[in-house]
């Protein structure tokens, strides 16, 4: 029988909606986990956290240290523009250290996430994970450490221009790859109130002519992503994740395709496989609150 930890690292993905919250034993097992909603602005974001750390089931183990995944912008504990949480600025790894006393890591949550799928895989090589949400993003794990960059901008992919007849973004450029797959601009262009980018690629199966381009400018914009990535970093694995990657083998076998088709007159492309290479992360999968966990050992700054 396997013995209770007496001491558990904490990691949280904290969402505009939910917060996933694990707790990890000393071999980085997850040992509990917890979902929880999460409470906008900076003292409810605080608030939720809290909660969510004290009503995980840790078996009576000790908490050695917390770390904390959320949208925005998030250097040296401080969060910025996380617009879904409510929060303009945040000192939040020093928040949550008061109210626990533990060392607080805070990251992006898609490097997050990134981290954490490396880690379920057979934490070896190179990853890098293409989140397509809300907008666009991408984490990049290197021989086992969180590529950041000089100023936390590593991986944000999304404002890349890849087309200059596409539609406007709100960065104010035109054609990027966010206004391409990003959830928010697709849906806005779709321009029917609470329909989903499933809903548009069930749309476009039925042979709607605005789903199909839809759908086709989301295949494209993801594979823009997947080039970008292989070709910056070729990295051993390439992870689709997110809320439009919700759609499973649907947009995998779209990106594909993509992939297929715009690689058809280049023999280098066609070398590097991405077609097949490309794998979807789970929606159940706890890799964002996992990488959390992780975050204060393996981040490079």
């Amino acid at each position: 029988m396997t013995a209770a930890p007496t001491a558990v690292r904490i990691g949280l993905d904290v969402g505009g909606t939910k917060i996933d919250a694990v707790a990890l034993d000393d071999a980085g097992a997850v040992v509990a986990r917890r979902r929880s909603a999460t409470r906008g602005g900076a003292d409810g974001v605080v608030d939720s956290i809290r909660d969510a750390i004290l009503r995980l089931d840790r078996g009576g183990a000790a908490v050695a240290a917390i770390g904390i995944g959320v949208p925005g912008q998030a250097h040296g504990g401080v969060v910025r523009h996380a617009v879904n949480l409510g929060v303009e600025e945040l000192a939040l790894a020093d928040a949550v250290s008061t109210l626990f006393d533990v060392p607080v890591a805070v990251e992006n949550d898609v490097k997050a996430a990134a981290l954490g799928a490396h880690a379920l895989g057979d934490g070896t090589g190179s990853l890098a994970l293409l989140n397509l949400g809300t907008g666009v993003a991408a984490g990049i794990v290197a021989d086992g450490a969180l590529l950041c960059g000089r100023h936390g901008a590593a991986g944000e992919i999304g404002h890349v221009a890849v087309d200059p007849a596409g539609p406007s973004c709100r960065c104010g450029q035109t054609g990027c790859i966010e206004t391409l797959a990003g959830g928010a601009a697709v849906s806005a262009r779709w321009g029917r109130p609470g329909d989903t980018v499933r809903e548009i690629f069930d749309a476009a199966d039925a042979g709607d002519p605005s789903a199909i381009r839809l759908r086709g400018d989301v295949a494209r914009g993801a594979a823009a992503a997947i080039r970008l990535l292989a070709l910056a970093v070729d990295p051993d694995r390439l992870v689709v994740t997110g809320g439009v990657a919700g759609l499973g083998e649907r947009l995998r076998s779209a990106i594909a395709d993509e992939l297929r088709r715009s690689s058809a007159t280049s023999p280098f492309l066609r070398s590097l496989h991405l077609d097949t290479r490309v794998e979807m992360l789970p929606s159940a999968s706890p890799a964002a609150a996992l990488g959390a966990a992780l975050l204060d050992a393996r981040v490079l700054v």
